[in-house]
């Protein structure tokens, strides 16, 4: 599958399930994608978040998310209800750019496409996931195989693991492809203005969402 390089958009969470917000906080490498940045549109009125930009072998900021509502941990704890107590969602934007060569001339970068856009969605939602019944030295394992049927999904998105839903971008409705698991639900698709997004969350609906052109990132801080 074609992806980015570089580092997964999420907010680094503490191993005892606690956030660690001075890992993150700061517009500086969001200011410096050359490409809009996307999150849920004016119809959500709670909170909003930075988290993390990545990047390309190269340096360029290549990809990044954006957090709605509460801001999650590791632990995925149910309420009394049996429902999720974080309600969240991320929205992951990436850059749109075919292989190209590198900034010093000595290399390929890689393609980015809607699967890169689900990959980093699927890896953004296990980086807040860990079963309650798994032993903690066990975690590094379960991580690992689970990012790499992540890849495997995401490479497969005509497939049966995934449905088509129809989402407005910019107030244009718009085919995303979508999975659910029990941990939460992902969905990727592509805008009018070169970029693709995916997106994750869990105890919010997906289906409805609405995404649009975030006017001033420096806003989030």
């Amino acid at each position: 599958m074609e992806t980015t390089s570089g580092t997964v958009a999420q907010a680094p969470a503490a191993e005892s399930g606690q956030q660690v917000p001075s890992a993150r906080r700061t517009v500086d490498g969001y200011l410096q994608a050359p490409f809009p940045w996307y999150g849920l549109d004016e119809a959500f009125t709670g909170p909003r978040w930075l988290m993390q930009v990545g990047t390309s072998a190269d340096g360029a900021v290549e990809h990044g998310s954006i957090g709605h509502g509460d801001e999650p941990s590791v632990k995925n704890e149910a309420g009394s209800t049996g429902e999720p107590k974080e309600k969240f969602a991320v929205v992951v934007t990436v850059a749109a750019n075919p292989s190209r060569r590198s900034a010093d001339g000595t290399g390929l970068l890689e393609a980015t496409s809607v699967s890169s856009a689900a990959w980093l969605a699927g890896v953004g939602l296990l980086s807040f996931t860990w079963p309650g019944q798994m032993d903690h030295s066990l975690r590094d394992d379960w991580l690992d195989q689970q990012t790499e049927t992540a890849w495997v999904l995401a490479d497969d998105l005509e497939g049966s693991d995934w449905s088509t839903l129809s989402l407005p971008v910019d107030g244009v409705p718009t085919p995303f492809h979508y999975r659910e698991s029990e941990f939460g639900w992902v969905l990727a698709g592509s805008t009018q203005e070169g970029v693709h997004v995916g997106a994750y969350g869990r105890g919010m609906s997906a289906y409805g969402l609405g995404f649009a052109m975030i006017k001033d990132i420096s806003a989030y801080e």
